[in-house]
């Protein structure tokens, strides 16, 4: 094209066309019109609630809670142990503060005769419980003025009789009529005694 054709008051057609007739309505809602971009505050709302593909994709949709992540198996490892180690506290427990042993009858029994010079009588005590597990504080007492230190017998589940023994020692000529009594002291107070004969000379 030669610059002399050119104007600067030419313009094209397209320049001056008219306005459009009115555009077809996008949707119609109940009875308002809506055209172009005029949005009202229901269609807003509408808008807002409708799930794009990236929520429908990551499963975030409007109004749905948060998926839950799955909970960690780890701590169910745990579990036997802690199921073990309570109980073994249980039976810890239950032997230390549970019920006790309980003494039923308590019996002693002295060498039936004479003891010879330089004789050792075996006195025996015989205790009967109810058979649960515990254990009885006991000691000896001897008509020489004499007692042993506290002793202890612990008897397990089940024993129901304990047999506790005296070994008394005599030397030199002489007599003496010997009283040999057990006393125990727990879980029940009893006591129980025999007498025998000791003779040299």
């Amino acid at each position: 094209m030669n610059d002399d054709d050119y104007s600067a008051t030419e313009l094209g057609s397209h320049w001056f066309e008219g306005p459009t007739p009115d555009p077809t309505p996008d949707r119609v809602e109940g009875e308002v019109l809506r055209f172009g971009p005029g949005v009202t505050a229901a269609a807003a709302r509408r808008a807002e609630n409708t799930p794009t593909a990236a929520q429908i994709w990551h499963g975030t949709l409007p109004g749905t809670p948060p998926p839950r992540r799955p909970r960690s198996r780890r701590p169910l490892r745990y579990v036997p142990a802690a199921v073990i180690l309570l109980a073994v506290l249980a039976w810890l427990a239950w032997r230390e503060y549970g019920p006790q042993v309980a003494v039923q009858d308590v019996a002693v029994t002295a060498p039936e005769g004479r003891l010879g010079c330089d004789g050792t009588a075996n006195v025996l005590g015989v205790v009967r419980t109810d058979g649960r597990p515990g254990t009885l504080t006991y000691h000896w007492e001897r008509s020489d003025g004499t007692r042993s230190a506290p002793l202890r017998e612990t008897l397990t589940r089940g024993r129901k009789e304990a047999r506790l023994h005296l070994l008394w020692t005599f030397q030199g000529p002489g007599t003496h009529q010997a009283v040999a009594r057990l006393v125990i002291t727990s879980p029940t107070p009893r006591t129980a005694e025999d007498t025998f004969t000791y003779r040299c000379g």
